[in-house]
């Protein structure tokens, strides 16, 4: 089970009455739980006295995942004292070992659920359920998995076909005849509804939680495109990982994969893949098909408050393109570095919807509008959609280094004073021989922080000295009077913000939107 930061239900019964209504006026608002307005004491069709039934009939093709891993570690002492081997080892019950210091293979086990789709052995899962231990730093290799059905018969399952980008697999077991369940329409999920998880929490076995749909499209910060899941309150645990939530027609419309939890057990805050998401997906393994998905090929940021009030646009509306990839869609369309994407094909792009959802849902080859705000003016772009590359080159794109150690100096000077006191930072110019010491590209422009006052609303963002600053208000700055320039030039449009373009080191750069002081 993966952690995002990272139930007992109260069954209603009653009966019917008449109720009295106070008269309206013709079209006069009333409150949203005026007496009358919503029917408490019924039941909405259909909702059970018990969930035994409904569990009865469903367990049989819930099934129990299992994986053996091989993990290889360095002898020597305490094989495992001080790694995150100690703790994997623990978890599964196997004392850490001693070594005489050559490499030592050791086996352990992981556990999760999944769901039987077919009654000829096609079995859905997390990916994450069948992959290595992270915990094994890449040395972990997965040689078997086993799927246990709720009767007990174990079967060795193959791989049919898995997707990083999902957290979705597909497994293949040998055997005729089996209970097997169906996907349902989570589209039609509503806040409030009942819903049904079985599953293998803490190596259990077959497991029924109820609970109530607390939220829908609830971005977590994981899964980039398919970053939107259902909530839920009903009990998940470790172990809960692949296995389906129901709705009360015995339907599949969520596959159990992450939790909120600070402790490491339930605290009621479960997150589910939508049934609209996953079936497609499910259906493509089956078939052999590889999963291909529209790629825009940028980086973007949130509309936060702090960037938005910083370019004077309403918060929550859009994304703001921090990165564009040479020749990619975006690139290619005249797509810029600083533009805030409204709209795509028409669809919003908010919280609830985001850029990556929209175009990872995008056949690849799509031609489309895109609608976006650039220095103030709002225009329209067509894109056509390219491929999205493998998840882990992307990974690799997104984090090609960090800031060297060392805590001397390598911006001397004094810090500029209009900029000092207008936001609490000091900035000099970004020079090649002050790049190189950074160990950043000597050809970078900007400004590099040598002064941060710790006071300042920049401080609390997280500036630090050997920060270098990029653009400001999406301006270009390679001086610190041009820096200070920009900042007053936001401080006479009545702005209480100012945006920063910032990277740390080798990493991308990100927007970060400060206060003036006053």
């Amino acid at each position: 089970m993966r952690y995002a930061y990272a139930i007992t239900a109260a069954l209603l019964v009653g009966g019917t009455g008449a109720t009295m209504l106070m008269q309206q006026p013709v079209g006069a608002q009333v409150a949203q739980n005026a007496p009358g307005t919503i029917n408490a004491a019924a039941p909405r069709s259909g909702a059970p006295m018990s969930f035994a039934d409904l569990a009865a009939r469903l367990q049989p093709a819930v099934v129990n995942i299992s994986t053996t891993q091989k993990i290889q570690v360095k002898g020597g002492g305490n094989v495992f004292s001080g790694t995150p081997f100690e703790e994997l080892f623990r978890r599964f019950g196997q004392a850490p070992g001693q070594g005489d210091g050559r490499p030592v293979t050791r086996e352990a086990t992981s556990l999760g659920s999944g769901f039987i789709i077919s009654a000829d052995g096609y079995v859905v899962t997390n990916n994450h359920v069948i992959s290595a231990a992270p915990e094994g730093g890449g040395n972990a290799v997965v040689s078997a998995i086993t799927v246990t059905l709720p009767d007990r018969k174990e079967y060795k399952a193959t791989i049919v076909g898995r997707d990083q980008a999902s957290d979705l697999a597909l497994l293949k077991i040998e055997a005729r005849n089996l209970p097997f369940v169906q996907f349902g329409d989570s589209t039609r999920v509503r806040v409030g509804d009942w819903v049904v998880a079985i599953g293998n929490p803490f190596g259990l076995g077959g497991t029924v939680t109820a609970g109530i749909v607390s939220a829908l499209h609830r971005s977590i910060g994981i899964n980039g495109p398919y970053d939107r899941y259902i909530q839920t309150d009903a009990s998940i645990n470790q172990g809960n990982s692949g296995g389906p939530m129901f709705d009360l027609q015995g339907n599949v419309v969520g596959i159990n994969t992450a939790i909120f939890s600070p402790t490491g057990g339930n605290v009621g805050i479960g997150f589910a893949i939508p049934a609209e998401e996953a079936k497609p997906i499910i259906d493509q393994l089956r078939t052999g098909e590889r999963i291909k998905r529209g790629y825009l090929g940028v980086g973007i940021q949130p509309m936060t408050e702090d960037i938005a009030a910083s370019l004077g646009l309403p918060k929550d509306r859009g994304e703001i393109v921090a990165r564009v990839e040479p020749g990619e869609a975006a690139a290619r369309a005249g797509i810029r570095q600083g533009d805030v994407i409204l709209k795509v094909n028409g669809q919003d792009v908010s919280p609830d919807n985001t850029l990556s959802y929209i175009i990872g849902k995008t056949p690849v080859g799509s031609r489309m509008p895109i609608e976006l705000i650039r220095n103030g003016e709002r225009r329209t772009v067509t894109v056509t959609l390219g491929e999205r590359p493998p998840e882990d080159q992307l990974a690799a794109a997104a984090d090609p280094g960090s800031l060297p150690d060392g805590s001397d100096d390598v911006a001397p000077g004094a810090p500029d004073q209009a900029s000092r006191n207008a936001i609490g930072l000091g900035f000099q110019t970004l020079t090649p021989d002050i790049a190189r010491r950074l160990g950043v590209n000597p050809t970078i422009k900007g400004v590099v922080i040598n002064y941060v006052d710790p006071s300042s609303d920049a401080a609390s963002e997280g500036f630090q000295p050997r920060d270098i600053i990029l653009q400001i208000n999406n301006v270009p700055v390679t001086t610190a009077q041009a820096a200070a320039a920009q900042i007053e030039a936001a401080r006479r449009a009545g702005r209480r913000k100012v945006l920063l373009f910032a990277q740390r080191g080798n990493s991308q750069p990100r927007y970060i939107g400060v206060d003036l002081k006053n």
